[in-house]
């Protein structure tokens, strides 16, 4: 029985980005250990999250450490970010380990922001948003191929071509 004593549970540890602009909502599974130390979004820099974003965005992709810049980019394109569970149980920054999960209260989003679009970041964060949060929105969800390192299948260039296609069609709908 030595599985259990790896697992922690943990709670998200920072606030979404949104403001009353947002219009479509990024969601990841939960921040892995690395995001959690950084008290930030895509905190791994081997996670595409942020070059993906400012590709698409057509900005200039935001220093690692530069928190302020990575949130103000988002906000101006109308882009709000959480993650689809506040918190959990989890053994490391392992999605396929999450269990016993408090879904994100995403009413804190909705009830401000005019959310038209749900996207989500990998198939984890899919799987947590139709099964927790979909009920909650009402909003069905798009979900995208994962910008994390683990999903190696998917170049750079190739996610952010997904990305664009869908993320800047939901903007201008």
């Amino acid at each position: 029985m030595s599985g259990m004593a790896d697992y922690q549970h943990i709670s998200h540890g920072f606030d979404p980005v949104f403001d009353e602009r947002s219009r479509v909502l990024v969601l990841g599974s939960f921040p892995s250990a690395l995001s959690r130390e950084n008290r930030f979004y895509y905190g791994n820099p081997r996670n595409r999250f942020w070059r993906v974003m400012s590709n698409v965005l057509g900005e200039r992709e935001p220093a690692a450490d530069d928190i302020e810049a990575k949130r103000a980019m988002l906000l101006r394109h109308g882009v709000a970010l959480w993650d689809a569970i506040e918190s959990c149980d989890v053994r490391g920054s392992s999605d396929a380990s999450i269990r016993n999960v408090v879904p994100a209260d995403v009413a804190r989003i909705t009830g401000v922001a005019p959310i038209r679009a749900v996207l989500c970041n990998g198939g984890t964060a899919g799987r947590l948003y139709h099964r927790w949060l979909e009920p909650v929105t009402g909003l069905p969800a798009v979900t995208l191929p994962s910008t994390s390192p683990a999903n190696a299948a998917w170049s750079a260039e190739r996610l952010v071509e997904r990305w664009r296609e869908v993320l800047l069609a939901a903007l201008e709908a």
